[in-house]
This record gives C-alpha cells, sequence and structure tokens, in this order.
C-alpha cells in the first residue's frame, strides 16, 4: 500500500516532530511535575486518543476531497506544505524563546481526571487538526488506492511515535525539565532541527509534485 521511500522519509519525519519539545510534550511534563508519574502516564494516554480523534476525522475529510477532485485533492497538499514551510520558519524564528513555567496546571489531580482531561485538551485543540491536515497527505499516493486506511494508517503511527515521546518525557521528567530550562542551545537545536526539517519536507512534496 506504501511506497518503501515515501514510508521512510514520513517516518523519519514523524519522529523528528516527536522528540521535538512543544506544546504536548510541555503539557505532559507539567502534568507529571504537579501530580506524579501516575498522572502524567494517564495524560499521555488521554491525549494520544484525542489524537486518533483528528485522524479519523481528517482521513475521513481526505478521502472526501479525492473523491470529489484529484485538483482539489492535490491542492489540499500544495496548500499543506506551504503550511509546514511556515511553520518550520516560526520554530527556527522562536527557537530562543525560553521555557516557560508549567509547574501549576489546572484541572483534576485524579488519574481519571488526567485522562479525561488528556483527551479533551487534544481533541479540542484545532492546530492538532490543522496540522495531520497538512502533514499526512504529502505522503499519501492516490494511485496506491485505499486513502482512509493509507491516512489512518500514517496517522496513527504518528500519533504512537508522539504518545511513546510522551511516555518517555513522564519517564524522565524530573532531569528533563532541568535539562530543557538550564540549556537554551539544546532547545535552540531541537527547533531549529525540527524546523528545517518541516520547511525541507514542505519544499520536496511541492518540487516533486511540480515535475
Amino acid at each position: 500500500m506504501f511506497d518503501f521511500h515515501r514510508f521512510l522519509l514520513f517516518f523519519a519525519a514523524a519522529l523528528l516532530l516527536a522528540i521535538t519539545p512543544g506544546p504536548g510534550i510541555f503539557y505532559v511534563l507539567a502534568r507529571t511535575l504537579a501530580g506524579g508519574r501516575r498522572e502524567g502516564f494517564q495524560s499521555s494516554i488521554g491525549t494520544f486518543f484525542g489524537g486518533l480523534f483528528h485522524v479519523f476525522a481528517a482521513a475521513l475529510g481526505i478521502s472526501a476531497i479525492l473523491a470529489a477532485s484529484a485538483v482539489a485533492f492535490h491542492t489540499v497538499k500544495y496548500a499543506g506544505a506551504a503550511y509546514l514551510i511556515f511553520l518550520g520558519i516560526k520554530m527556527i524564528r522562536s527557537r530562543n524563546v525560553p521555557l516557560q513555567d508549567n509547574t501549576a496546571v489546572e484541572g483534576s489531580t485524579s488519574s481519571r481526571g488526567s485522562f479525561r482531561q488528556g483527551i479533551l485538551t487534544e481533541a479540542l485543540n484545532p492546530k492538532t487538526a490543522l496540522f495531520f491536515l497538512s502533514f499526512i497527505p504529502q505522503f499519501i499516493a492516490p494511485e496506491r488506492g485505499h486513502i482512509f486506511l493509507q491516512f489512518a494508517t500514517l496517522g496513527i503511527l504518528s500519533v504512537t511515535l508522539n504518545t511513546a515521546a510522551d511516555l518517555l518525557v513522564v519517564s524522565l521528567a524530573t532531569p528533563l525539565e532541568r535539562k530543557l530550562k538550564s540549556s537554551p542551545t539544546f532547545r535552540a537545536r531541537q527547533r531549529t532541527a525540527s524546523g528545517l526539517g518541516m520547511i525541507g519536507l514542505g519544499a520536496y512534496v511541492a518540487l516533486s509534485d511540480a515535475k
């Protein structure tokens, strides 16, 4: 169903984005520091299910777009490529922004409350939906059929990588927080690498589709 080269490119990009400190990692880190590892793990699993909501919603949308028009599908891909380049530039420009203090987190401190809030936090985040709609279509090959299955498979893999990174953060919460706060160079390099990766991906897709 997948082109091997295209799949490897997706995996590399998704892995790079998963390990880059961002809002999701900071949210899980804050929950862990506020309520302990159990609360952090519950929050991570909650964001996983919240992410799946966006994956399947976006998969249905992309399938409908392709069924309506191949031109519309490529328009979405070009728009997504442009958005990825924009995100990459934005991430590089914000590479020196200091880490905010996330030690205080609103909401229930119970594990059930953390799980539920994790789902809602991710499912109600429009930026997550926009990201999936711009990122995953770059790796969809309509000629291979099963657009919904392609999108769902890549989306589930992306969410799984994100959750794996979150769970690692929970396990290493205290030393990771110290590293992020004490090493501006570490944060800047992470953000720059991810920014360049997104810019490169957007440019690659736009140029390859233009051939």
